[in-house]
C-alpha cells in the first residue's frame, strides 16, 4: 500500500470534497456542484482538487484503506506524479493487476501501453466546423491536428483557457468531443443529401458531428428514451446553427419512432463505458459483470429492433465505448451470423469490426462494427 508523508492543502482539501459524496456518484458531478458553491477558488486550484481525486479513483486499489482520507489522497497524488514523471516506476504486473477490478481480466484485452494511458489524465479533443477550423487554430494556437480521418477538424488541445468560455464555443465553431467518438461519425461516412438515424444520440454530439459531415444537405433522426437529453441536443444544435434533424423519443423497443427507410443507423448504444475509465476513473469501481451482462441484451435488441428502418444500400453501424468482449465481438458476431442477408462493411479501411484502442489513438477507446443492406440484384 502507498502512502504520502505530506499532507499539503490540495490534498485536504480534495479529502473533504470526497467525503461528501452519495454512493456511486461521479467525481465529475461531485466537482460541479462543489465548484458551483466555491466561486472563489482559481482554476489552478480547482485542477488541482479535480486531478487529487481523479488519481484517487485511479490509485485506488494501492492505496491503504484503514487510513485517514487525506492521507489516501495525498499518496494518490504522489503516486501520479512518479507515474507521470517516470511510468516505469510502478512494474506493468502490478498495473495488469490492480488499475482495473479483477472481472475485466477475462472480458477485456489491455496491451501494456493501454495500462499505461489508462494511469494517466485524458488528453482534451475538439472539433471544430470546417469553415472555422484555420481561425480556431490561430485563436488557441496550442493544438495538434488529429490523426486521419479526423485530421480536417479534430483537434488534441494543450492549452490553458477555458474553451466553454471562449467565443468559437458560444458561437457554435467548435465542440468538446474525445476523438473516439469524432471517429464514429467519420467511419458513418454519410454523404450529403442522405437521411441518417442516431438511435441513441443522447445529447447529441454525433448527431451535430453527422451534420456537419452532410454538409448541411439531407436529414438526420435523432432519438433517445430521455427527454431531457433531446432538450439539450436542441439547445446544442440552435448555438451550432444545425438545423438539419428531427428529435423525438425513443424507448428501443420494437415500434419504430418512424416509418422513414434510412440510408444510414448509427446505433451508439448504452454501454458499460470501460472504453472511458481514463476519463472517469471512478467507473472502475462501481461497474460490474452483471452491469455489462445486462446491456449486453440491450445492446442486441437495439440492433434488431433499428435494423428494419434500414433502406437496401443502407449502412448500419454499431458503435460502443467500451471494450468488453461481451458488448463488442460477441454482439457483433451474433448479429452477423444471425442476419446473413447483410454484408460486413469495412470501417475507417481496417475492417467490419474495429477496435480504437486508448494508446493509438489518445483517445477513449471504442469498438465498431458495420453492416449494409445489399440492394436486390
Amino acid at each position: 500500500m502507498a502512502r504520502s508523508p505530506h499532507i499539503d492543502g490540495t490534498a485536504q482539501r480534495a479529502a473533504q470534497i470526497l467525503s461528501r459524496a452519495k454512493p456511486g456518484q461521479r467525481i465529475d458531478t461531485l466537482l460541479r456542484e462543489t465548484f458551483a458553491h466555491q466561486r472563489r477558488l482559481a482554476p489552478a486550484e480547482k485542477t488541482a482538487i479535480a486531478g487529487a481525486l481523479f488519481a484517487t479513483a485511479r490509485w485506488h486499489r494501492w492505496l491503504d484503506p484503514k487510513a485517514a482520507l487525506p492521507v489516501r489522497v495525498a499518496a494518490a497524488m504522489h503516486l501520479q506524479a512518479r507515474f507521470e514523471a517516470d511510468p516505469t516506476s510502478v512494474k506493468p504486473e502490478a498495473l495488469a493487476a490492480l488499475a482495473l477490478p479483477d472481472w475485466v481480466r477475462d472480458e477485456v484485452d489491455l496491451s501494456p501501453a493501454d495500462l499505461i494511458a489508462l494511469q494517466t489524465p485524458p488528453p482534451l479533443w475538439i472539433r471544430t466546423r470546417a469553415a472555422y477550423t484555420k481561425r480556431i487554430k490561430r485563436f488557441l494556437t496550442a493544438v495538434t491536428p488529429a490523426p486521419a480521418p479526423a485530421n480536417r477538424t479534430g483537434l488534441l488541445y494543450s492549452g490553458d483557457k477555458d474553451l466553454f468560455r471562449t467565443e468559437p464555443f458560444h458561437q457554435g465553431h467548435l465542440e468538446i468531443q474525445d476523438l473516439g467518438s469524432q471517429l464514429v461519425g467519420h467511419a458513418c461516412v454519410p454523404q450529403p443529401g442522405e437521411t441518417w438515424w442516431d438511435t441513441c444520440a443522447g445529447e447529441g454530439g454525433k448527431t451535430l458531428h453527422l451534420a456537419e459531415l452532410l454538409e448541411g444537405k439531407g436529414l438526420i433522426w435523432a432519438t433517445d428514451r430521455h427527454t431531457g437529453r433531446l432538450q439539450k441536443l436542441k439547445q446544442r444544435a440552435s448555438r451550432a446553427k444545425v438545423f438539419n434533424y428531427r428529435s423525438t423519443t425513443w424507448d428501443g423497443g420494437a415500434k419504430l419512432p418512424t416509418k422513414t427507410l434510412f440510408d444510414g443507423i448509427l446505433i451508439d448504444a448504452p454501454c458499460s463505458g470501460i472504453g472511458t475509465w481514463r476519463r472517469n476513473p471512478h467507473a472502475r469501481w462501481t461497474t460490474t459483470l452483471t452491469d455489462v451482462q445486462e446491456l449486453a441484451v440491450v445492446q442486441r435488441q437495439l440492433l434488431e429492433h433499428a435494423l428494419p428502418a434500414l433502406k437496401p444500400g443502407g449502412r448500419l453501424i454499431y458503435a460502443v465505448c467500451t471494450l468488453a468482449k461481451s458488448e463488442t465481438t460477441a454482439i457483433a458476431d451474433a448479429f452477423t451470423a444471425a442476419h446473413p442477408e447483410l454484408q460486413p462493411l469495412a470501417l475507417l479501411n481496417r475492417g467490419p469490426q474495429v477496435t480504437l484502442s486508448l494508446s493509438e489513438w489518445n483517445a477513449n477507446g471504442m469498438f465498431l462494427a458495420g453492416w449494409t443492406r445489399p440492394t436486390a440484384s
